[in-house]
C-alpha cells in the first residue's frame, strides 16, 4: 500500500503521519524514502518564502491560486466571500483584508514551500517584520495600474533590512488602466531596484489572454476570462515565424535588454556571452541565462519581475516556477551563527497564537538540527528548559501533527509555555556552551580587527513604538481577571500591543499602532474571551522634550532611626536630536572613577525613575557630582538622583511633541480641490501631488491627532472614490498655541 500512501501524502491527508510512525526504521525501500521525503525534504528543496505588497494588491488572492494549482485546495477562495484559507479570523473575513501573518505548506513540482501572506495594513507592520525576519526570500505582488505604493515601500525596505532576494509579480494585468511600463519605471524609481522583465503580456487590459517567457522563447495561453475559468488548463508552444510580428519584435527586443540586463549584472555570464555568443545573443540557452538569473537575483543585484492576473488565474503557475527557480534554499542563505552549532538544533520562534484547546501554539523557523515531538529544548533567552509535547505543519489554522522535521522548515509547537516572539530555541544547555566554545575559539583565531561578536542568539524583531492609547475596563470587576488574562495572551501574540495601569487613575490602558489596530484587539476580546469590555476615547500618544539644557544640584539629608543619610548630587540633562524613548546616562570621568558600582546603580536607578515620569523624548544625563556619608543606602541615592533630575528637567522648561504621519491619498483629479481644502482644516502640509494614470497621488503630512475618523470624511468628499495610507513620520514640536489648547484640555479645563 506504500505507493497509494505517498500519494495520499500529497494532499496531506489525515492520516498520513500515523503511517509514518508506523514504518520501520533502516532498510527503508525506496517508497518508504519517498514517504520520509514529504515529512523532511531535501533542504535544497524547501523554499520559505513571503507575499508582501500594498492593501488590496491581491497577496491573498495570489496565495489562493498557488494552493488551488499546487492542488491543496479543491475551490478556489475568495476575499469577497469571506471563504480564503489564509485569512480565517472572523475579522479578517469580514473586512476582507489580512490583519494576521498566516503559514501554508505545499509542493510544487518536487519543492516544498512554506509560504506566509503577510498584512498590507500599516498598521500590522509587525506581522511583516516578524515573518521576513525568518524567511528566505519574498514575492512582492504590486497593482500593475498603481505600481509602488506607500505600504509597498515600507514592506520593502523591511525586506531589504533583512537582505532577503525578491520576485516582483504585477498583479492586475486585466485592469483597465494596467500599465507594464508604468510599474518597471515605479520599481525603478521608488524603491530603487533593478527590476529584470521575465515575461510580456500577449494582450493588454481585458484582452489580456496570455504571456511570452523571454527566456524559453514560450507562448503561454489561458482560454477564457470568467471567473468559472479555474486556469488549470493552458496552452504553452514555442513561438514561430507566423505569429503576430509585432508580439515577435516586442519579444527579441525585450530578451536582448533581459540579456544585456543580466550580463551587466554578472561577469562569468557577460564572459560567456563575449566568448561563445558574440555573434547572436539568440543562440544563448534558456539554462545558462537562468543559471546566470538566479545568482544576480540571490546577490540582490536585480530582482526578476513577473506578470498576471490571480484573480482571473493567469500567470500563477510561472510565478511558482519562478519561486523554485530563482529564491534561494535554507542552506544558501548565509547564517552565521548557525555553524556553531553544527548538526545540533538552534531555532527562532518568531510568533506566537493560543488555541484554545492546546493553549499556545510557536512558530518556529528550524536553522539548524531537527525537531522531535516529546524532546526538550532549551530556551536561551529565559534561560530555562521546556518541553514540547507535539510538532504540527501548519495550514492556516488548520495543523496536521509530525513526529519530526529537520533544518530549514517551520514548524508550529505544542507545550512551549514560556518562549515569546524572538527567542532562541536549542537542543540543551550543553549544546549552547559547546557552540560558545566553538565561537570563542573563531574569535581567537582571527585578528582583533576581524572578530566578531559570540552572542549566541538568534536577532530578534524591532517592536514600533505605539502612537494611539486608550482605557478598556471589563463590564464587571468578577470580570477583571479574565481581562487581564486576555490582554496577556493577546500581548504575547503581538508584541506591538502594549498594556500598562495609569498609575494615576489605576486604568488599564492599551497602547497600538492605529485606530484599526485597537478596533480588532478590541473585537478579539469580545468573540474569543467572551468579555464586553468599554473602550475609553482613542488618545495620541504625545511625547515630551525639553527647550534647552540646564545643571542642577541637590541635597538630600534625612534621618531615619539612628541612621543619618547625606548625598548631594549634581547633574546636567541635554536633548537628544534622533527621535529615541530612552534616557542615557553618562558620567564624569572623575565621578566615575570615584563611586562604587552599586552607587552607580543607584544613580543610574534614579535617573531612569525620573525620565519615566512622563513620556519624554530621547535625553543624555551626565552626573558631574556625587557625594555621600558612610552608610547612606542606595535607596537614598536614588531618591536623591531622581529629585535633582526632576529639578533640572524643571529648569529646562518643556515642549510638547506629537506624531506627525505622512499621508499618501490616491484621488482622481475631480475630487482634488475638497480633499486639498480639508486637509488644510487638519494643519496638514502637501509635500507632493503626482500622477498615476488617471488619478492624482497627494502626498502630505499631517499632525495624527487630527486624523481621527478621516476614512468617513474621505469617503464622503470623494463619493467613495479615494483610498489613502497613514505611517508614522516623525515628532515634531507643536505651536504654542495649539500646545496650550491641549494642555487645558489635558488638565480638564477645555
Amino acid at each position: 500500500k506504500l505507493s497509494s500512501t505517498v500519494t495520499i501524502l500529497k494532499g496531506f491527508d489525515s492520516y498520513q503521519f500515523t503511517v509514518f510512525n508506523m514504518l520501520p526504521v533502516g532498510n527503508d525501500t525506496n517508497e518508504v524514502k519517498s514517504l520520509r521525503a514529504v515529512v523532511n525534504p531535501d533542504i535544497s528543496k524547501i523554499r520559505n518564502i513571503g507575499i508582501m505588497a500594498h492593501i488590496d494588491a491581491g497577496k491573498t488572492t495570489t496565495t489562493e491560486r498557488m494552493l488551488y494549482f499546487s492542488g491543496y485546495t479543491r475551490a478556489f477562495g475568495d476575499v469577497d466571500d469571506g471563504d480564503t484559507v489564509t485569512d480565517y479570523m472572523a475579522q479578517e473575513r469580514e473586512r476582507g483584508i489580512t490583519i494576521q501573518s498566516a503559514a501554508v505548506t505545499f509542493d510544487w513540482k518536487d519543492h516544498r514551500i512554506n509560504l506566509i501572506d503577510t498584512p498590507g495594513h500599516v498598521d500590522f507592520t509587525l506581522e511583516v517584520e516578524r515573518a521576513l525576519r525568518v524567511l528566505d526570500g519574498a514575492v512582492a505582488v504590486f497593482d500593475a495600474s498603481a505600481g509602488v505604493e506607500a505600504q509597498t515601500m515600507t514592506v520593502w525596505r523591511q525586506a531589504e533590512k533583512h537582505k532577503i532576494p525578491c520576485v516582483c509579480f504585477l498583479n492586475k494585468m486585466d485592469k483597465p488602466a494596467a500599465s507594464l511600463r508604468y510599474s518597471l519605471d515605479s520599481i525603478k524609481t521608488k524603491l530603487k531596484a533593478n527590476p529584470i522583465l521575465l515575461q510580456i503580456p500577449i494582450g493588454s487590459r481585458k484582452s489580456f489572454t496570455g504571456l511570452v517567457d523571454l527566456i524559453t522563447r514560450q507562448k503561454m495561453t489561458w482560454q477564457g476570462s470568467s471567473l468559472t475559468y479555474d486556469g488549470h488548463a493552458f496552452e504553452t508552444s514555442a513561438l514561430q515565424p507566423s505569429d503576430d510580428p509585432d508580439v515577435l519584435q516586442a519579444v527579441s527586443e525585450a530578451r536582448a535588454t533581459l540579456i544585456e540586463q543580466v550580463a551587466d549584472l554578472d561577469d562569468d555570464f557577460a564572459e560567456l556571452l563575449l566568448g561563445q555568443y558574440s555573434e547572436s545573443f539568440d543562440a544563448v540557452p534558456a539554462g545558462k541565462l537562468q543559471e546566470a538569473l538566479r545568482k544576480v537575483t540571490l546577490a540582490r543585484k536585480g530582482v526578476p519581475v513577473l506578470c498576471g492576473s490571480s484573480l482571473k488565474n493567469k500567470g500563477v503557475q510561472p510565478l511558482l516556477d519562478a519561486i523554485t527557480a530563482y529564491l534561494p534554499a535554507p542552506n544558501e542563505r548565509n547564517h552565521d551563527l548557525v555553524r556553531w552549532y553544527k548538526d545540533d538544533l538552534c531555532a527562532l520562534a518568531f510568533k506566537v497564537v493560543h488555541d484554545k484547546q492546546r493553549g499556545p501554539l510557536v512558530f518556529v523557523r528550524i536553522y539548524s538540527g531537527s525537531m522531535k515531538a516529546q524532546s526538550a529544548v532549551y530556551n536561551i533567552n529565559r534561560n530555562g528548559t521546556e518541553r514540547m509535547s507535539r510538532l504540527l505543519l501548519p495550514f492556516a489554522d488548520q495543523h496536521i501533527e509530525i513526529p519530526s522535521l529537520s533544518a530549514g522548515n517551520i514548524v508550529l509547537t505544542v507545550g512551549l509555555k514560556q518562549t515569546v516572539t524572538g527567542d532562541t530555541i536549542v537542543s540543551s544547555k550543553a549544546s549552547a556552551a559547546a557552540a560558545v566554545r566553538r565561537a570563542q575559539q573563531e574569535a581567537e583565531s582571527k585578528s582583533s580587527s576581524q572578530r566578531e561578536s559570540s552572542s549566541l542568539v538568534l536577532a530578534g524583531v524591532e517592536v514600533p513604538e505605539p502612537v494611539f492609547f486608550c482605557s478598556i475596563e471589563p463590564p464587571t470587576l468578577a470580570k477583571q481577571a479574565d481581562l487581564e488574562h486576555a490582554l496577556n495572551c493577546l500581548q504575547r501574540e503581538d508584541p506591538s500591543l502594549k498594556v500598562r495601569i495609569d498609575p494615576d487613575s489605576g486604568q488599564t490602558i492599551l497602547c497600538g499602532m492605529g485606530e484599526l489596530h485597537i478596533e480588532i484587539i478590541h473585537d478579539r476580546i469580545k468573540r474569543e474571551y467572551n468579555i464586553e469590555t468599554h473602550l475609553g476615547p482613542l488618545q495620541v500618544a504625545y511625547r515630551e522634550t525639553i527647550l534647552q539644557s540646564a545643571t542642577a544640584t541637590d541635597t538630600l539629608d534625612r534621618t531615619l532611626g539612628e541612621k543619618r543619610h547625606v548625598v548631594t548630587v549634581e547633574l546636567a540633562v541635554h536633548a537628544l536630536m534622533e527621535s529615541s524613548t530612552s534616557c542615557d546616562v553618562t558620567f564624569e570621568e572623575e565621578v566615575k572613577t570615584q563611586l562604587p558600582a552599586v552607587v552607580r546603580q543607584a544613580v543610574e536607578n534614579g535617573v531612569q525613575s525620573a525620565y519615566l515620569q512622563g513620556n519624554r523624548n530621547g535625553l543624555k544625563t551626565v552626573i558631574q557630582h556625587v557625594s555621600l556619608e558612610p552608610g547612606t543606602s542606595a535607596a537614598m541615592v536614588s531618591a536623591c538622583v531622581s529629585r535633582c533630575m526632576l529639578k533640572a528637567l524643571k529648569l529646562a522648561g518643556g515642549q510638547v511633541l506629537e506624531p506627525v504621519m505622512a499621508l499618501e491619498v490616491t484621488v482622481g483629479e475631480e475630487y482634488l480641490s475638497p480633499v486639498l481644502a480639508d486637509l488644510a482644516q487638519r494643519r496638514g502640509t502637501i509635500c507632493d501631488i503626482q500622477s498615476r494614470q488617471e488619478n492624482k497621488v497627494l502626498l502630505a503630512t499631517v499632525p495624527l491627532a487630527e486624523m481621527m475618523g478621516y476614512s468617513t470624511v474621505l469617503r464622503t468628499l470623494t463619493s467613495g472614490n479615494a483610498t489613502f495610507s497613514l505611517e508614522l513620520s516623525s515628532y515634531e514640536p507643536m505651536n504654542t498655541q495649539e500646545q496650550n489648547i491641549l494642555l487645558n484640555k489635558m488638565a480638564g479645563l477645555a
